[in-house]
């Protein structure tokens, strides 16, 4: 006859029973749980290189990031990649020899090449060749490193965001901020390490999942916010409900999740108690610093910034205030840059100039804010979007009533400003017609390791124990190159 076991018996083999071998390895003083109850417990610069990658020895890490991801893709051959041979054969069969093997996504047929739509000029003491459409980013062409020649393998806009934002074209994957935060935590106590906002009336391909915190603890997601009513969705106080109140019950859950944790030892809950607190914080932090109206006139005009409206240039505004306040990564997507040429919505005569106008204007602006305040040095601005577009005209169902491009995954142009990178930089080439990659091919996985080394990060030792693998932004190989030649 088996004897009746306490209650406090019966719990410790409960518990004993919920542990697997990934959560044991997890949870012990040596493991990765402690690491990352380090991580959430520590000020910034207080955990140790070895545990998270950092390199500690880079010349001139970049301190923030801001990425601006023109969702949709922009088509390099107006904006980045001057062909002159292309526009010499305008409208002409593209040639057999480029198209032998090739699969599109919406081209049929044999194509003609479609020339530059718009004009291009140079910019700068650097000579750069810009399109006229962004005269604004242009004025900032010698402190820009433009990359020619990326390349992805992802021809449809999710799988090639979800590749250059997670490391991986399917759903799951930790992404490029999260990485950033968990190797470097945050300067901000009141903020989330890595803040996001949309704009373009329509969220990117690839979803939430391209700010998702993947295998990393959830206190490295992104946190989206919104330059349009609430600046973040639920951090507000319930009606009726005073701040002590909420400062009464908050106490009363970090107190039960505090129990929890000391029984089943789940790093997760630890990141539960900090996400309640971080969130108490907020409330008083997120409305000062989204509020650009506190900002002078003359900055308001000099990006576009309306306050109270969605759009990129209050974003721009926005992502400029964050970095101030310590903001470790902020993610800007800008819906509307699908030039295919099927209608008006996404054709080169009414479409491309409308995107061209709302972007130029403010992301020239952030540059100069940047530069004007000093932080253009430590805050590494990146520009471009998921894949390139075709040389050759889409022409969907055998129409040309409008101009578009195709995806094409083969090259893209994508220019990174401060941080470390080597102003006034063109780097890399493609062919006569910019249809595949002539010089100097720059991988998503190189550019990933590459930007992660510029914030002092080591790519190749920056990595998560889960599912048995220790899962990194650039993948499980070490096919991943540092670019040097981009780095100052």
């Amino acid at each position: 006859m088996n004897t009746p076991m306490s209650p406090e018996a019966e719990l410790r083999l409960a518990s004993a029973r919920l542990q697997t071998r990934r959560h044991f390895l997890a949870n012990c003083s040596v493991g990765l749980g402690a690491i990352g109850a380090g991580l959430l417990n520590a000020s910034p610069g207080t955990v140790s290189a070895s545990e998270t990658g950092h390199l500690g020895n880079y010349a001139k890490p970049a301190k923030n990031v801001i990425y601006l991801h023109m969702a949709g893709s922009p088509p390099q051959h107006e904006l980045f990649d001057y062909k002159p041979e292309l526009k010499k054969h305008h409208l002409e069969p593209c040639p057999d020899e480029l198209l032998e093997g090739k699969v599109f996504a919406f081209i049929k047929g044999k194509p003609k090449l479609l020339g530059p739509v718009y004009p291009f000029k140079q910019y700068g003491e650097s000579g750069m060749m810009l399109g006229e459409q962004i005269p604004h980013i242009g004025k900032h062409a010698d402190d820009l490193c433009l990359i020619r020649s990326m390349h992805t393998t992802q021809f449809n806009h999710a799988p090639a965001q979800l590749l250059l934002h997670t490391g991986s074209a399917q759903f799951g994957g930790s992404s490029f901020g999260s990485w950033a935060t968990y190797g470097l935590g945050s300067e901000s106590s009141n903020l989330p390490g890595f803040m996001v906002m949309v704009s373009g009336g329509t969220m990117p391909s690839g979803g939430k999942s391209l700010w998702g915190n993947g295998v990393l603890p959830s206190v490295h997601q992104g946190v989206q916010c919104r330059s349009e009513g609430d600046p973040i969705l639920y951090v507000s106080n319930p009606d009726g409900m005073s701040s002590d109140i909420r400062r009464a019950s908050l106490d009363a859950l970090n107190e039960l999740n505090r129990q929890e944790h000391q029984i089943f030892h789940d790093p997760e809950t630890l990141t539960r108690i900090e996400q309640y607190e971080l969130a108490f914080r907020m409330q008083t932090a997120v409305p000062e610093v989204m509020d650009i109206s506190r900002e002078p006139a003359h900055i308001l005009e000099s990006y576009g910034a309306e306050p109270g409206k969605a759009s990129l240039a209050n974003n721009c505004l926005l992502a400029r205030r964050l970095v101030e306040q310590g903001v470790r990564f902020v993610q800007l997507f800008d819906w509307g840059w699908d030039i295919h040429g099927t209608a008006k919505y996404d054709d080169m005569e009414t479409q491309f100039p409308k995107k061209c106008l709302e972007a130029d204007k403010p992301i020239g602006a952030l540059l100069t804010d940047l530069k004007q305040r000093g932080l253009l040095d430590e805050t590494l601005v990146i520009f471009g979007g998921e894949f390139g577009r075709t040389p050759m005209v889409e022409a969907r169902n055998g129409t040309m009533k409008f101009l578009g491009r195709d995806h094409h995954p083969d090259c893209f142009s994508v220019w990174v400003a401060g941080g470390g990178f080597r102003p006034g930089l063109q780097y890399g080439t493609t062919d006569e017609f910019g249809f595949k990659v002539a010089e100097n091919p720059v991988d998503v996985k190189d550019f990933q390791a590459t930007v992660l080394h510029a914030m002092g990060l080591d790519p190749f030792n920056l990595s998560f124990l889960s599912q048995g693998l220790n899962q990194r932004l650039i993948g499980p190989s070490n096919e991943a190159r540092i670019i040097h030649d981009l780095l100052i």
